[in-house]
């Protein structure tokens, strides 16, 4: 039973770490109706910041967090006011097609920098400990991860909820036309997002990287699980895509007790069933107004 446990507790801890994932490329997808498809390289590029930042200061992991979040806005900012604001609102494939390239770049660049070898984030101690509870055992690192999963979404939700930044974020999301006619300049405000998305993202980089062997190419496996919590939980819910990545996670942890090597297979399993049985996604908006 303690196994079974463990197995099902791990499972959400490592769902977590996708909700992370899943959190800016939701902003994204609601706000700016953009699908992202270099998201998972922008993950990889804020872990090799960070080794950067530690291989250059000396600091730790979690202290380089003091740079690169805000470099990582910086990147937002300049990538959404010079390249996607152009086609933000354009054709469907425009926002596609650019950041697709976009993602070959950054692989590139990175493979260029930094080779094609596995890199990680020092961590010392800390991924190292664990905690007992009754028998069942679960490491601090994961918690941690868990914890800062869920005051990024609620922190967010409050954002999206309760400021006038969050008003805006819906007038623009809802109709940009009209937000415009009320003085809502939407590609500033588009800029704004990409930075903050880009910030959420710096942050689940460097866990990710503490927690998890990194390589120029892991991009497009960082984005197919941020894609399939998103989906999975329902466009335009943002805490569907936090229960969308616990999903995920859940059900490779199990997979992998089946068989150690298909754990992936069976998270994309579940997203396929998922998707057959409630194409609107598990907690759409559009499900809960019927």
């Amino acid at each position: 039973m303690n196994t079974l446990i463990e197995v099902l507790l791990n499972g959400i801890l490592l769902g977590s770490l996708y909700a992370m994932f899943a959190l800016g490329l939701s902003l994204s997808l609601g706000v700016m109706k953009m699908i992202n498809l270099a998201h998972g390289d922008l993950i990889v590029l804020g872990a090799y910041l960070s080794m950067v930042v530690m291989s250059s200061t000396g600091w730790s992991a979690l202290a380089s967090l003091a740079l690169v979040l805000p470099a990582m806005f910086c990147v937002g900012w300049l990538l959404q006011t010079t390249l996607l604001n152009r086609v933000v609102g354009a054709h469907e494939l425009s926002p596609l097609l650019v950041t697709f390239g976009l993602s070959v770049v950054i692989q590139n660049l990175l493979q260029e920098v930094f080779s094609a070898d596995t890199r990680s984030l020092p961590s010392g101690d800390l991924t190292l400990q664990g905690l007992n509870f009754g028998g069942v055992s679960v490491g601090v690192f994961p918690l941690l991860i868990a914890a800062i999963s869920v005051l990024m979404y609620a922190g967010t939700h409050l954002l999206v909820a309760h400021t006038h930044w969050g008003r805006q974020a819906r007038a623009v999301s809802d109709d940009a036309p009209t937000a415009r006619l009320v003085g809502v300049n939407d590609k500033r405000f588009f800029a704004l997002m990409a930075g903050f998305v880009m910030v959420v993202t710096g942050l689940a980089a460097v866990l990710y990287g503490m927690r998890t062997p990194f390589a120029p190419m892991a991009g497009p496996e960082r984005l197919l699980f941020a894609f399939e919590a998103v989906v999975l939980g329902g466009l335009g819910s943002l805490w569907g895509s936090f229960f969308g990545g616990l999903l995920i996670g859940l059900a490779q942890v199990l997979g992998a007790q089946v068989n150690p090597g298909l754990g992936a297979f069976f998270g994309h399993l579940t997203f396929f069933v998922v998707l057959l049985v409630r194409p609107q996604g598990l907690f759409s908006p559009m499900t809960r107004k019927h």
